[in-house]
């Protein structure tokens, strides 16, 4: 088995693992300071958005034109008073995008585009999108994300309980202002693309987040049962659990989306690709680190708060107190059923246990063979 194969094993057992609960403040603190440097950006640089969103045109020239970039860029500017981003298509021609421009101007500037290359304004392709127009696409998007965080809590809520709800929308919120921060620092244009990718994200993010909450919630079902662990611990222990799948999980969504980005949209030019690619990239990470650093820390933080949790952790440190005080561990004082584990007849831990110690085996009395001596 690879090592790092072993270490997943490992983590899965419970015999080693990293405390990430513990050091909740800390995650708290970065994702706070990240969160804070992309609402920045947002404010000061604001999102780059499309015709999609703010009505312009485009503009495709034939093949054999003879305008250069700056010329269609400084004629553009002149006429409609914007400025335009013009793009070299393989066959030699020309995409010419204006963004927030009325049609009427988008009329007179490609009468001067066919003026400019000589040949009738049939040969220029125009597609034409009105403010109003981009305005209900824009609002459609925010409806649609709307709706999508709304099902996500009433689901969250029902299969498991409204504070992994909460911890959940916590953490897309985090993975969504990262994101949309990210675009406002770069420029990238913000595009129908971008949506599709935003959308795309929050699927990924809330995947991890369900997969460490599901082994949670079966952990923990007896909890209150027993005197071994506090909720934080059986919180940290169950993301230990899926720790390395969560990594592999994304590193293998990462690779094909970093080739899009940096191949496809840097040295093609593709450009959708960029649009899309570039909002997987940051979302799919921010999401594996939310999933791990926000979501399950949280979740233990708002149960804590809980009068049982409370209660249980007080025993907890009560009992350890007490093992300390006679030089012996907090494990060896346990009892074989003062622990909520699904346990195989050989003893190994299983998908939502919790791995612990096995309580030694009796020394004598009742169901043990005594030999004589003779």
């Amino acid at each position: 088995m690879s090592r790092l194969g072993t270490m997943g094993a490992r983590l899965y057992r419970g015999e080693v693992g990293y405390d990430f609960v513990a050091k909740r403040k800390i995650w708290y603190g970065i994702s706070i300071l990240i969160t804070i440097t992309a609402i920045v950006g947002l404010a000061v640089r604001g999102l780059n958005l499309g015709i999609e969103f703010q009505g312009g045109a485009v503009f495709t020239t034939s093949k054999d034109t003879h305008i250069s970039v700056v010329d269609a860029q400084r004629t553009a500017q002149e006429v409609s008073g914007h400025p335009a981003t013009v793009q070299k298509l393989g066959g030699g021609g020309l995409r010419i995008q204006v963004a927030g421009i009325s049609t009427g101007t988008a009329d007179k500037l490609h009468d001067r585009f066919a003026k400019d290359l000589h040949v009738s304004p049939n040969q220029v392709a125009a597609d034409v999108v009105g403010p109003s127009w981009g305005q209900s696409i824009a609002n459609k998007a925010w409806q649609g994300l709307a709706i999508f965080m709304i099902l996500v809590v009433i689901y969250l809520a029902i299969a498991f309980e409204w504070r992994m709800a909460v911890a959940a929308l916590v953490a897309l919120i985090h993975d969504l202002t990262i994101t949309v921060g990210v675009y406002a620092l770069v420029g990238f244009e913000v595009t129908q693309g971008t949506v599709i990718g935003l959308l795309t994200i929050l699927g990924y993010s809330l995947y991890d987040t369900v997969v460490v909450f599901d082994g949670l919630k079966e952990a923990s079902k007896d909890l209150k049962k027993q005197t071994r662990f506090t909720y934080s611990e059986i919180a940290n222990r169950s993301l230990n659990g899926t720790l390395v799948r969560s990594i592999n999980t994304t590193v293998v969504a990462l690779l094909p989306v970093a080739g899009l980005l940096f191949i496809g949209g840097g040295f093609l030019g593709a450009g959708m690709l960029n649009d899309i690619s570039l909002a997987l990239f940051v979302g799919l990470a921010a999401g594996a680190y939310s999933s791990i650093f926000i979501a399950t820390p949280l979740v233990a933080d708002l149960k804590e708060r809980e009068p049982a949790m409370k209660a249980l952790r007080k025993r907890v440190l009560a009992k350890r107190a007490s093992a300390a005080a006679r030089g012996e561990s907090a494990t060896e004082t346990a009892d074989a059923d003062d622990e909520p584990r699904d346990a195989d007849p050989e003893g190994t831990a299983v998908a939502g246990s919790v791995a612990g110690p096995r309580p030694p085996a009796p020394r004598g009395g009742r169901g043990r063979t005594q030999g004589k001596r003779r």
